[in-house]
């Protein structure tokens, strides 16, 4: 594992570079997210995305949630959203709010689980979002951890339990830590709480409302 430290609000271009690299070429990197530290692959690489179940050992029916460097670059790489997700994104974008849209047929199966969605967000931290668009799409983002134990901020925690597994290490320090991502499915006609997390579930309705 290479172990990269970078400045959390303006890493060094290059050391985001080499980690983009190494996403481009199939391998995984561990990122500081605003909430946990997220594990990083190409989410159109088939082959990446069941390293990333297996190095996680994550149940085949758990699909991987996305982040991405902006709305432009979803909407380019995952096609159109719902309006009930565009309203939601212009509220709480960049921040920890994952919304589920329709999936692209492009994306491998294993990464929704079969199922006709996706889960994304733009994160409010400038090491995931560069490292996005540094690697040209969004990116796996689910937590860097082994499936069935704590979701961590702490890089050092990273290191120990994945380093042999992972090839970098973007270690900007510990995170802000507490819940995870709110996930909210946009694909109906109402929207469905499918993860209670840092957003209340009622500042999300409260948005939709005002429409």
């Amino acid at each position: 594992m290479i172990h990269l430290r970078v400045d959390p609000s303006d890493p060094d271009p290059a050391l985001i570079a080499r980690a983009a690299a190494v996403i481009k070429a199939g391998g995984l990197v561990a990122m500081p997210t605003d909430t946990l530290y997220g594990l990083a692959a190409n989410p159109f690489d088939e082959a990446a995305v069941r390293r990333v179940f297996l190095v996680k050992g994550r149940p085949e029916d758990n699909p991987l949630l996305l982040v991405a460097a902006d709305l432009d670059q979803i909407r380019s790489s995952l096609g159109p959203m719902p309006a009930m997700a565009l309203a939601l994104a212009e509220r709480f974008w960049p921040g920890p709010l994952t919304l589920l849209v329709p999936a692209t047929p492009v994306l491998p199966p294993d990464l929704t689980s079969g199922t006709d969605v996706v889960g994304v967000r733009v994160p409010a931290h400038a090491v995931p979002r560069r490292l996005c668009r540094a690697s040209g799409s969004p990116l796996t983002a689910t937590s860097a951890n082994v499936a069935g134990q704590p979701a961590t901020a702490d890089p050092e925690m990273v290191a120990e339990t994945l380093g042999p597994h992972i090839d970098v290490l973007l270690d900007a320090g510990k995170t802000l830590g507490g819940p995870a991502s709110t996930v909210i499915d946009t694909t109906d006609e109402r929207p469905r709480l499918v993860r209670a997390g840092a957003v209340p579930w009622e500042q999300v309705l409260a948005c939709l409302n005002e429409r």
